[in-house]
């Protein structure tokens, strides 16, 4: 008992640690690409000029509303957005094939990295607290330097995630599926299961979290190089998941594209845009993304 106590305050303080080092220096890089008081003021006009929807005030009654158009949305579906749902569903279930091999690899080299940086910096920035520490930081830097931006990015990272985090938790408990460490097989599932933690491997959590955080931001900064840097985190957390045994690829595959869609519609209603990516052929596969 006493050594169990000793190990969860060891990763309680690893956490911590690596909130600061992680976490903390991300943030710090966004803001300065945005700031006012910085070298990029005119960016920061640029950005908020992009908010293209006449009386968004990023408030609960907007919230409201909104969240009621995120429902309704699949009945205004066109065939490109089932074209889309298809996809994805067909993106997950061939990587479900290659789930076991994956582990198999993995588990190889006995995980020698399991507490490394990259890989528990990656795994923390899916967690469940990421969003409100991000949510928090932008929201805290818009109401001292009163900035749209900061404004519009914590919005949209406290409602993508709220949206994404129903749509993850509802399939998780009807899907079932067995987490890999649980040495039960890729296939094996105990649909609708409500509590518990065991069979609410797919789709994966922390990589749809990480996608949410990491496309509002991407979607809200210039230049280039940084839209790209900020995906780096939501890149590696997947590859943590699937080293530190805690899920499949295959459910990293769709977790990852929950966030991404979701988070894309929500910055799209704000700033009137259609979709920035486009699945125009399905054999060949043909997709567009638009980054700017």
């Amino acid at each position: 008992m006493k050594r169990e106590i000793m190990k969860h305050t060891t990763n309680y303080r690893m956490d911590i640690s690596m909130r600061q080092r992680f976490l903390v220096p991300l943030f710090l890089i966004v803001i300065c690409g945005i700031s006012p008081y910085g070298a990029a003021d005119l960016l920061a006009q640029d950005i908020a000029s992009r908010d293209t929807v006449l009386g968004n005030k990023y408030n609960f009654a907007q919230f409201g509303n909104e969240t009621w158009s995120f429902i309704k949305q699949p009945t205004k579906w066109d065939g490109s957005d089932w074209l889309r749902l298809g996809v994805i569903g067909g993106a997950t279930f061939l990587t479900m094939q290659v789930d076991q091999p994956i582990r198999d690899a993995v588990l190889r080299d006995n995980r020698r990295y399991f507490y490394s940086v990259p890989i528990v910096g990656a795994r923390m920035y899916g967690e469940l607290y990421s969003p409100f520490v991000f949510f928090i930081g932008f929201a805290a830097h818009s109401l001292i330097t009163d900035n749209i931006s900061t404004r519009k990015i914590a919005y949209e990272i406290g409602q993508a995630s709220l949206y994404t985090g129903a749509v993850v938790l509802t399939l998780k408990s009807i899907i079932g599926r067995a987490r890999p460490h649980d040495n039960l097989g890729r296939a094996t599932y105990h649909s609708f299961t409500l509590m518990g933690d065991d069979f609410h491997s797919l789709p994966g959590g922390h990589t749809a979290t990480a996608f949410v955080i990491s496309t509002v931001i991407s979607r809200n900064v210039e230049p280039t190089w940084l839209k790209v840097l900020v995906y780096l985190p939501a890149v590696i957390t997947p590859i943590s998941r699937v080293y530190q045994d805690m899920h499949w690829t295959s459910d990293n595959v769709l977790g990852g594209a929950l966030g991404f869609f979701i988070a894309t519609w929500v910055v799209d209603l704000h700033e009137n845009n259609d979709s920035r990516l486009h699945v125009s052929s399905i054999f060949p596969l043909t997709i567009s993304v638009t980054l700017n």
